[in-house]
C-alpha cells in the first residue's frame, strides 16, 4: 500500500505531498492527524449539514436527481450527511486506503451501502462512464480539504480537476466559497518567532550574525491559536482586509496568482507581520457561514469554537518596514498551488502580478530552528535562568561540554569567565565510538544541555542528556 504524505521541504520550509514506500509505517500519520478532531468539532459539522441539506434541496427544486461526489471523504461522515439529506446517490472518494477501509465499514454498518459507493483512488485518477468508477458526473461537489492556510492540502489542484473531469458545469459546491482574510500588525512577541535578537549576558552584548539578520526567514506558514494571544500583544497598523475569494462551485484554477488590498495605516510603527484566517460560506447567500476567525474578531466570544485542527496563520515580511500613520499601503498575498506568503510596499500598484520574491532562507538557521525554538533563544527570562544555572557552577578553570544542538550555552559560559570549552555535539559521537580520543584528556569538569535537539520527533529523544551523561561518565 502506497501513503500520499505531506513533508516539510528542508530546502523552501514548503509543504511537499510525497508517496511513500510500501514499506512505510502509516500509523503515526494517523496518531499526528486531525481526524478526531474534526468529527468532533460541532460548529464545523452542523454548518456543513446545513449547507449540504440546502444545495441538496436546490438540485432537487430543478427536477434533478441528486449525485453527489465527496473528495478526501475520510470516514465517509460528509458522505453519510448527503444521503440523509435526501442524496440519490454519492461516490466518495478517500486516498488513504486504511481511511477508505474505515469508511466502508462506517458506513456499512450505518446502512448506506446501496447508496454511497467509496472509491480508494486520488480524485485525479477517477474515471467517469459506464466501465469508470463513476456512473455519471456529480451535480453537487462536497469536500473538506483545508487546512490553516486553506490550500495547503492541495485544495486548488483538486478542485480544478474535479470540475474539468468530475462534476458538471453547474454544479452546487459545498463549500460554496472560502475567504481570505489579513491584518499587518506590529508584534515583537511574534516578531520573536521569527528572527534572532541580540542577547545581553552580564553587560555583553551578543549580535547575531549579519547573514541571519538580513535573511528573509523560512517561507512556510506558522500555524498558530491566535485566541491565545493577548491582542496588547500586537498593534494593528491597517484594518482586517479581504485578500481574495475562491468560488468552488466555477472553474478553480491552481495557477500562481497574486491580490492586493490598498488601505492607510491606522498608527505609526513597525510593519513586521500579517496575521490571516479564512471563511468558508456553505450557501451562495452568505447565510451559513463557518469561520476562522480568532476569539477576539468573532461576534460573541462567551460562544467561539475551539478547533486545534483548523487555526489562524502568521506570515511574516521578509524584513521590517517602518510606516507612518496615514501613509498609502498595499499588502500583497500570493499563492502557488499549495502555499501563501505576503509582502508589502508603499506605492499604488493597479496591475499585481505575482510576485516574483518569495521568502526564502538564505542564512540556513531558519531550516535548522523552528518557530517555538527562535522563541526560546529571544526568551529574555529563560536566558536569565541559565546563565544564572552557570554563574554558580562554571569557574575560571572548568573545561566544559555542551551536548544540544544550536545551543548558546558554551558562549554564555565563556563570557562568564571559563577557558576552554567543546561546543559541538559531533565530538561527543566520536566519543562514543572512539573512546580514546585525545581530545578529551582533560577532563570535564561541567556538562550542560538543554531540552533541545533537532531530531527529538520522538519523546525518549529528549532524553539524550541523560545517555550522554552516562556516556561520558568515565571522562
Amino acid at each position: 500500500m502506497k501513503t500520499f504524505c505531506g513533508r516539510a521541504n528542508p530546502t523552501t520550509g514548503a509543504l511537499d505531498w510525497v508517496e511513500e514506500s510500501e514499506e512505510y509505517d502509516y500509523h503515526q500519520e494517523i496518531a499526528r492527524s486531525g481526524y478526531a478532531d474534526m468529527l468532533h468539532d460541532k460548529d464545523r459539522n452542523e454548518k456543513y449539514y446545513q449547507g449540504i441539506r440546502a444545495a441538496v434541496s436546490r438540485v432537487k427544486a430543478r427536477g434533478e436527481q441528486v449525485v453527489v461526489l465527496d473528495i478526501g471523504t475520510g470516514t465517509g461522515l460528509l458522505s453519510m450527511m448527503a444521503v440523509t439529506a435526501g442524496a440519490d446517490y454519492c461516490y466518495a472518494i478517500e486516498v488513504f486506503k486504511p481511511m477508505a477501509q474505515a469508511a466502508t465499514c462506517i458506513v456499512e454498518r450505518n446502512g448506506f451501502s446501496d447508496k454511497i459507493k467509496v472509491i480508494n483512488k486520488h480524485s485525479t485518477e477517477v474515471t467517469v462512464g459506464p466501465d469508470g468508477d463513476m456512473q455519471e458526473r456529480a451535480n453537487i461537489l462536497v469536500t473538506e480539504l483545508f487546512d490553516t492556510e486553506l490550500i495547503g492540502e492541495g485544495a486548488l489542484p483538486s478542485y480544478e480537476h474535479a470540475h474539468m473531469h468530475l462534476v458538471q458545469a453547474d454544479c452546487e459546491a459545498v463549500p460554496h466559497r472560502a475567504t481570505v482574510y489579513a491584518q499587518l500588525v506590529e508584534s515583537d512577541m511574534l516578531w520573536k518567532l521569527s528572527q534572532l535578537q541580540p542577547i545581553e549576558v552580564d553587560g555583553n552584548k551578543l549580535l547575531p550574525p549579519p547573514a541571519v539578520v538580513k535573511c528573509a526567514g523560512a517561507p512556510s506558514v506558522c500555524d498558530i491559536q491566535l485566541s491565545q494571544v493577548p491582542p496588547e500583544s500586537f498593534t494593528p497598523l491597517g484594518p482586517i482586509c479581504t485578500m481574495f475569494r475562491v468560488d468552488f462551485s466555477k472553474q478553480v484554477s491552481s495557477a500562481a496568482q497574486s491580490y492586493t488590498a490598498q488601505f492607510k495605516a491606522q498608527t505609526s510603527g513597525r510593519a513586521q507581520v500579517v496575521l490571516s484566517w479564512w471563511d468558508i460560506d456553505m450557501d451562495p447567500d452568505g447565510s451559513i457561514v463557518c469561520t476562522m476567525t480568532p476569539s477576539w474578531n468573532y461576534s460573541d466570544p462567551h460562544t467561539y469554537p475551539w478547533r486545534d485542527h483548523w487555526m489562524q496563520s502568521v506570515y511574516f515580511l521578509p524584513a521590517e518596514k517602518n510606516v507612518s500613520e496615514g501613509e498609502e499601503l498595499n499588502l500583497i498575498v500570493s499563492h502557488d498551488d499549495y502555499s501563501l506568503w505576503y509582502s508589502l510596499t508603499h506605492n499604488v500598484q493597479n496591475d499585481v502580478k505575482v510576485a516574483t520574491f518569495r521568502p526564502c532562507c538564505t542564512c540556513q538557521a531558519h531550516l535548522v530552528w523552528t518557530r517555538p525554538r527562535f522563541g526560546e533563544l529571544n526568551d529574555k527570562q529563560r536566558t536569565e535562568s541559565y546563565v544564572n544555572a552557570l554563574r554558580r557552577i562554571v569557574k575560571p578553570d572548568s573545561v566544559c561540554l555542551s551536548v544540544s544542538d544550536g545551543s548558546l550555552l558554551p558562549i554564555f559560559a565563556h563570557l562568564l569567565g571559563q577557558d576552554w570549552l567543546v561546543m559541538k555535539r559531533f565530538i561527543f559521537l566520536y566519543l562514543y565510538i572512539y573512546s580514546d580520543l585525545i581530545f578529551f584528556t582533560l577532563q570535564i569538569s561541567v556538562l550542560m544541555g538543554e531540552p533541545y535537539f533537532s531530531t527529538s520527533l520522538l519523546p525518549w529523544h529528549s532524553l539524550f542528556f541523560w545517555y550522554c551523561r552516562t556516556a561520558v561518565a568515565q571522562k
